[in-house]
């Protein structure tokens, strides 16, 4: 099986860069896990027909990664790392509108 590119987008990163140490270290190797499996079994896909990308969420606690799988290119985007509840989905479309 041939390994994606994993990309972490600007705002994402500032993200991971913020979180606690421990779960920091954790959200860091799930999301080099991606490389090898961008859908292991713990992951979901988000309901989003609107955009052409395959959206996923992966949980950690109560903590969400949420990343988009691009087949084609073999490629995953990882948009987002957020604290949830509050979080809610809501910024898919601007999160994308930054890997365009």
């Amino acid at each position: 099986m041939s390994r994606y590119t994993v990309y972490i987008i600007p705002h994402a990163w500032k993200e991971i860069k913020d979180l606690p140490g421990n779960m920091r270290q954790r959200v860091k190797r799930a999301i080099d896990a991606l490389a090898d499996d961008p859908r292991p079994p713990r992951s979901k896909a988000l309901d989003a027909p609107e955009f052409e990308q395959e959206l996923r969420r992966l949980r950690l606690d109560r903590w969400r990664i949420v990343y988009a799988v691009t087949e084609a290119d073999k490629a995953v985007d990882v948009l987002a790392v957020r604290k949830r509840p509050p979080y809610d989905y809501g910024d898919l479309g601007p999160l994308l509108a930054e890997v365009s």
